[in-house]
């Protein structure tokens, strides 16, 4: 009997799961022994994978609670890439419907930090431009102009104090969170990327740009509290902008 890859993989990811019929050691016995230290290998190998992904979130629930969620996870959402370093997209939706880390509920954003910071790693090289060139723009051109943002370059906002609690599990002297809203811009100078701590108006001006709105649109978008000076002295200051047209 033909054993087809669907079966095969649907029983390498359920541990209760017979093995499949047709799976057989040389002799003709059924491969029991062997697909199980298969089985387990493999499920060994993607809870490896997801710690090192999400070191601040086991360091959050412990390691205990983290292998057995990473159980679970695998489970409902096997690899769709034989790249492990890009294993583990749907964690911050697993997190958000995950009933056992309901009390824990900032551990999505989390998530999607620590996999802001992998996909900054991972992002394409981009040369940044002299930001000088802004400053001889008169004010009209200037609002009509648009910046090209670093493939790097992400935001993400949140209603829990997300930048102090990745801090605070990352930096031995960070102080201890304050319960409040926070948002971070990811950049990467170099090799390695950064988080840094801004407000939702400037983390909805950076995606408004990078979504290929000019200056004047942006700030409409980002609202009255917008501190555009601030938003462009960091970017330019973390060669996040890769274009000025």
């Amino acid at each position: 009997m033909t054993v087809t890859q669907a079966n095969f993989t649907a029983a390498m990811l359920d541990p209760s799961a017979a093995v499949p019929k047709g799976l057989q050691t040389p002799s003709g016995d059924i491969a029991s022994k062997r697909f199980n230290v298969y089985r387990n290998n493999v499920a060994v190998s993607l809870s490896d994978a997801l710690e090192t992904a999400f070191p601040v979130i086991r360091r959050l629930v412990g390691d205990t609670f983290f292998r057995a969620m990473a159980g679970v996870y695998l489970r409902q959402h096997p690899p769709t890439s034989p790249l492990m370093m890009f294993y583990g997209e749907d964690m911050p939706a697993f997190l958000a419907g995950f009933e056992p880390a309901r009390s824990l509920p900032y551990l999505p954003d989390i998530a999607r930090i620590e996999l802001g910071l992998r996909r900054a790693y991972h992002a394409a090289d981009a040369t940044p431009v002299d930001g000088q060139v802004l400053g001889t723009l008169d004010p009209d051109t200037l609002m009509k102009t648009r910046l090209r943002i670093a493939p790097a370059v992400q935001t993400i906002a949140s209603d829990f104090p997300i930048h102090s609690i990745y801090r605070a599990n990352t930096a031995p002297d960070a102080p201890k969170p304050v319960m409040q809203a926070e948002a971070v811009l990811i950049t990467r100078v170099g090799f390695d990327p950064d988080i840094h701590l801004i407000n939702n108006a400037a983390a909805t001006c950076v995606t408004a740009l990078a979504d290929g709105q000019s200056l004047g649109e942006a700030i409409d978008t980002a609202g009255e509290t917008l501190d555009l000076a601030g938003v462009l002295n960091l970017l330019l200051s973390q060669g996040a902008v890769t274009g000025i047209y």
